[in-house]
């Protein structure tokens, strides 16, 4: 009897609910990028009075506002949202001698990025401007960096305890941070009046998306001798 690939983890699924997943959220992506970046008169209208009433709540509780803050440079900050995947990549390659699926996992993570910083580029929109800020930011702003980084990243290590076969407790409590740091960080942006609420919303889709087509690849190829490695077959 051989014995099973290095590389391959115990519980990888087929590629069939990502296919799906990404072919939901393609078109509203796409057509969501598409009315930003024509300044479609209602979306924009939608955004200012989003923005303008968020604005006035942040300025009037300066309390929260400055826990937003420590949340959002800190705990959801795309940096650390990296650094956690780099942990990530360090437990599979030391733990699991998982070498291709680590470089997939870096991949991704520097993939989404470049699609992120592309994108604001190409849009080019412009961040709120207030004359009273409460924080500020840096780049443009079409998508949020912040929702779509942690959107990719809670998305990959959620999909990594399944394959690996987490326990229930410690999937419902990833599953639970996952979702509070996903909403959270996207409520912190337009509550500190640095993104509009379609960034964020953007920046989720595109997260998303990013994520199910880079799940889809490997699953797909994950039976392949470029994901095998030089290990014996089943």
């Amino acid at each position: 009897m051989h014995s099973p690939p290095v590389d391959s983890p115990p519980h990888a699924p087929g590629p069939g609910i990502a296919v799906r997943v990404a072919a939901a959220v393609a078109l509203p992506s796409v057509l969501l990028l598409v009315l930003v970046a024509m300044s479609w008169d209602p979306l924009v209208a939608l955004d200012g009075d989003i923005a303008r009433t968020t604005h006035r709540w942040a300025v009037d509780d300066p309390d929260t506002t400055q826990t937003f803050r420590i949340l959002t440079d800190w705990v959801w900050d795309p940096w650390t949202m990296r650094a956690l995947c780099a942990v990530a990549v360090l437990w599979l390659v030391l733990h699991h001698s998982a070498w291709w699926l680590a470089l997939w996992l870096t991949a991704t993570c520097v993939l989404g990025t470049l699609l992120q910083q592309g994108l604001k580029a190409a849009v080019d929109r412009e961040r709120p401007v207030w004359s009273d800020p409460v924080d500020s930011a840096h780049f443009a702003a079409y998508p949020s960096g912040h929702a779509m980084t942690a959107t990719v990243v809670c998305g990959l290590m959620l999909w990594l305890l399944r394959l690996y076969g987490a326990g229930r407790v410690l999937w419902r409590i990833a599953l639970a941070l996952s979702v509070v740091s996903v909403l959270g960080v996207g409520l912190t942006r337009i509550w500190l009046g640095v993104h509009w609420s379609t960034d964020v919303l953007g920046g989720w889709l595109l997260g998303v998306l990013t994520v199910a087509l880079a799940v889809a690849s490997y699953t797909r190829f994950q039976g392949t001798t470029r994901f095998q490695g030089t290990a014996e077959p089943r």
